[in-house]
């Protein structure tokens, strides 16, 4: 057993759904291995980029080796072109929560923890020809044309979550903070599992972004994706992992090897620091954890 988990282990119940959460490349997935090694479970993904079937090395997804050695679920099980929400993640969350094994849920998604403890609101869905119009939309223009309450509360710099809240605006009429006052109960509040939330030192998850990187590389993270290089569109959520729009950038002779190496490096350590903001915000209730 690693030595930095032995406190934290000794806390859990192995009846207990364990939930981990923390920024990329911190380590939860080791976690969540060592859980299930010694005290049974399932690991069920949180993480919005691993659903996809297109990608494992790019997402950094669990090995092989890794699902060999205990159960995974919902890891690369949706095709890129098929629509996938949080909650689509949700309704599948829910049936494992109906089963006879303990859930260790882990991942960086907060809005999927937040959904799973919280509740989420019963949003109808977007019409497609609503959607490809926002497809064609610059993030500011979206963002302006939210309503007030709503962009009061979101995150200016996330794509994915403008863009949502613009087009439930577009179809609904409404605004989505509107909706989320609406929301139900959780399907797992956390009085009802064990949060963890990985707390780490900036200077040392950006090393380890940058050399997990490297070793993404080796492993063949550029074949992986120049396979998906005739069926690539940018406006797909599953084709702008990171690391997916610089490599295909060199491939396509826009950039060099190693400026999309960088250019990756700073959008994961982007992501991170996001991922860091919500953590503190939105998780405060959580356990507090420190891999080193």
């Amino acid at each position: 057993m690693s030595q930095g988990f032995t406190p934290l282990l000794r806390n859990l119940s192995p009846e207990q759904p364990v939930l981990i959460a923390g920024p990329t490349a911190s380590g939860k997935s080791a976690l969540a291995l060592e859980i299930a090694a010694r005290q049974g479970g399932v690991i069920v993904n949180a993480d919005a980029s691993q659903v996809y079937d297109c990608w494992r090395i790019i997402t950094a997804r669990p090995s092989p080796e890794d699902e060999a050695a205990a159960p995974h679920l919902m890891y690369g099980h949706v095709a890129a072109t098929d629509p996938y929400s949080t909650g689509h993640w949700l309704r599948e969350v829910r049936e494992v929560l109906t089963g006879d094994r303990r859930p260790i849920i882990v991942g960086g998604t907060g809005l999927y923890f937040a959904a799973l403890t919280q509740g989420l609101a019963q949003i109808p869905q977007t019409p497609a020809e609503i959607r490809t119009q926002a497809d064609g939309m610059d993030i500011a223009a979206l963002h302006d044309g939210l309503d007030a309450r709503t962009a009061t509360g979101i995150d200016p710099d996330n794509r994915a979550r403008v863009q949502r809240a613009w087009e439930v605006l577009q179809a609904t009429g409404r605004g989505l903070a509107d909706w989320q006052s609406e929301t139900p109960a959780p399907v797992l509040p956390l009085t009802a599992c064990y949060p963890v939330s990985f707390t780490v030192e900036r200077d040392w998850l950006n090393a380890r972004i940058a050399r997990r990187f490297d070793l993404m590389l080796e492993a063949g993270a550029l074949q992986e994706v120049e396979a998906v290089l005739p069926d690539y569109d940018p406006a797909l959520p599953a084709h702008r992992a990171i690391g997916v729009p610089e490599l295909m950038s060199y491939l396509a002779g826009e950039m060099t090897r190693e400026a999309a190496r960088e250019a990756t490096i700073i959008a994961t350590r982007q992501f991170a620091k996001r991922q860091r903001t919500w953590a503190r915000s939105k998780m405060a209730d959580w356990h507090r954890f420190s891999p080193k």
